[in-house]
């Protein structure tokens, strides 16, 4: 990869090359996990590239991409890419309709890739997509599905169609992928779309070579390392920090066993972490959490002794840990010994449950509390946070062994320019709070046919990323996100707050929360979404002696909840952690949680503010009333 702007095909080339018998891509078929070497993966990429253009596909055309994480999914975006080919992944949480429609409409689509789970959402809109030339289906129909209809063939027929293209013309395969520039575009990729119709985002082949080199300036990771990949691979996060990020380091990626549903395959992380014992995870938040208490819930089960000398030993642990870069010290130095016990006889079990190969997790949303970090670099498996967004191909900034600051979102990545502006564009001193913008060849090329929207994002070469955040102001190197510009609540006197951090703070500090949406748009006081964890406080009113499904147990889980929330007012146990102007004078209890099936949530796991919003109206506009500002008022009741 001598040329400095490299595609990904020259990526490709060198790396598989380079690390040609190291295992690629690890995935249990058949009850039995199956590995792909980067020769073989390299040699699969070709066979799929010559077999589409064998079937005809054109330097540049659009081919859509719809299916689980798995194997076949890398492969046919890297033989696409060869075939010259621009990807347009798409997510599997998009229903048949307009969704998937609009996308492949407007990508201008002539090709789709799809697995045999998803073929269903492409019959049900086929009809409306003459543009369309083939559907490409990964699996073996006589297993998956009944016989393909007109316009549908097997992956195998493509790949037999590239090995005669291979043995007869081999060289315009070859003539094909040189022909690919740094600046051709490798995928088109689709926002949520969340208040209206998405755009799609221009990436090009040196956006992402340029990014995996930049991620290498913050973080790497050791040659056959194993990461285990439990995001979908539509998102340019797991492209990068997942795909050709392991491929650079010849490492391999792990695939969780796919399940009947979102549900089921998230059923079989746990056993995939025990069987490919990763050495890292790409995760969020909602994820960590939900590793989080499971560690708990374990630890509990062995009785009261063991949970008290855990919860000692976790304690100990962060106490010494600190920030993690102001770790230890003089008047630490007595618990490193403590630590190192505990680590003997309590940590390594935990970290067992996890392979016991684990290094650390890479989160990848902008905010993770500071809590959620310090308590899993207490057990031996630091959570490092990172920043990013697909505008930017997608890494900004991440933590790492070494060089972490918890609360922080990391290293700035080099070479990359980064300023902090304020609302009129203007660039702030460190220590200040504005948008985040950023310069440097992991920008976008822009929104696929709308340049409006890219004018406005992309000014003079520097990407407006629509993120708050502040530039350490006593290490320069190091940035903090703080929120988003469009999600500020605004006060009736119109000053703005972003609501992050409270919102991640309580799901982490109570059990008896699960989901948390601060609102306040100009109105004379905050209000908060509370999706409660209705077992725990169920158990809690119990040990009260109250029976749950009384009028009077229904008040006191409304009470606890409330008390909760109050632990950041005067006198509790989180008082100063965030503005009292800003907590909430008023609670909605969700008689729903926020999931990806209601759209309340996207393909990350992250609530989908404007949908909760849309879909709350009523009770938001009720909370907004004298009798709906009172905690038990009664639809408070009837949703607990």
């Amino acid at each position: 990869m001598e040329d400095k702007r490299p595609t990904i095909i020259d990526f490709v080339e060198k790396y598989t090359h380079q690390f040609a018998n190291n295992v690629y891509l690890r995935e249990k078929v058949d009850g039995v996990w199956k590995e792909i070497t980067q020769e073989q993966a390299r040699e699969e990429a070709y066979r799929i590239g010559a077999g589409l253009m064998a079937l005809g596909l054109e330097k540049g055309e659009k081919i859509a991409l719809l299916s689980e994480s798995r194997a076949m999914w890398i492969l046919a975006e890297l033989g696409a890419l060869y075939a010259g080919a621009v990807d347009v992944p798409l997510s599997v949480n998009l229903g048949e309709g307009k969704d998937l429609l609009f996308r492949i409409h407007h990508s201008e689509s002539k090709w789709i890739l799809v697995s045999a789970n998803q073929l269903p959402k492409i019959r049900a809109i086929i009809g409306e997509c003459p543009e369309v030339k083939k559907v490409i289906v990964f699996d073996d129909t006589a297993f998956h599905i009944d016989a393909l209809r007109d316009g549908e063939i097997p992956m195998s027929e493509v790949q037999k169609a590239g090995d005669a293209f291979l043995a007869e013309h081999r060289d315009q395969f070859v003539a094909r992928y040189q022909s690919i520039g740094p600046d051709d575009y490798a995928n088109i990729s689709y926002t949520s779309g969340t208040t209206a119709d998405p755009k799609g985002i221009l990436l090009t082949h040196r956006n992402y070579t340029a990014n995996v080199a930049q991620g290498h300036s913050v973080i790497s990771m050791g040659e056959n390392n194993v990461m285990l990949i439990i995001l979908p691979l539509d998102h340019c996060f797991a492209h990068v920090a997942g795909m050709y990020t392991m491929m650079y380091y010849g490492g391999s990626i792990a695939f969780v066993p796919i399940g009947r549903n979102a549900l089921a395959t998230l059923k079989n992380v746990p056993t995939a972490i025990k069987e490919t014992r990763p050495h890292v995870m790409l995760s969020v938040p909602a994820l960590a959490r939900n590793f989080k208490k499971n560690i708990e819930s374990s630890v509990k089960a062995k009785g009261p002794k063991v949970e008290k000398l855990f919860n000692f030993a976790v304690k100990n642990a962060i106490a010494y840990n600190k920030e993690y870069w102001n770790r230890g010290g003089l008047k630490d130095c007595w618990r490193k010994p403590l630590m190192w016990i505990f680590d003997k006889l309590i940590f390594k079990s935990v970290r067992e449950g996890f392979g016991g190969r684990m290094q650390f997790f890479v989160g990848g949303g902008a905010l993770l509390d500071i809590e959620l970090q310090r308590f899993f670099c207490a057990v031996g498996m630091p959570m490092f946070q990172g920043y990013g967004l697909t505008e930017a191909t997608p890494i900004i900034c991440a933590n790492s062994a070494g060089h972490a600051i918890f609360g922080s979102s990391g290293r700035i990545v080099k070479p990359m320019d980064c300023k902090i502006c304020d609302e009129q564009g203007n660039e702030v001193p460190h220590g200040t709070k504005g948008e985040i913008v950023v310069r440097g060849e992991n920008v976008m090329a822009g929104y696929w046919k709308n340049p409006k929207a890219t004018a406005d994002t992309v000014v003079d070469g520097w990407l407006h990323t629509g993120d708050m955040g502040y530039i350490c102001p006593w290490d320069p190197d190091f940035l903090y996100v703080v929120g988003r510009f469009k999600s500020l609540l605004i006060s009736s006197d119109g000053e703005k707050y972003s609501p992050e951090g409270f919102e991640d703070s309580l799901p982490e500090v109570s059990k008896y929360v699960s989901q948390v949406v601060l609102h306040n748009n100009q109105d004379p006081y905050t209000m908060v979404l509370i999706v409660p964890e209705k077992e725990a406080l169920a158990d809690f009113v119990k040990k009260q002696g109250m029976d749950p499904a009384t009028r009077e147990g229904k008040v006191a889980m409304l009470q606890k909840i409330q008390a909760e929330i109050d632990s950041y007012r005067k006198g509790g146990a989180h008082y100063g952690l965030f503005p009292e102007r800003w907590l909430p004078n008023a609670v909605v209890v969700c008689d729903e949680p926020f999931t990806i099936a209601n759209r309340m949530m996207n393909s990350t796991m992250k609530i989908v503010r404007g949908k909760v919003e849309e879909h709350y109206a009523d009770r938001i506009a009720y909370a907004y009333t004298p009798e709906g500002k009172q905690l038990l008022n009664e639809k408070n009741i009837a949703s607990i």
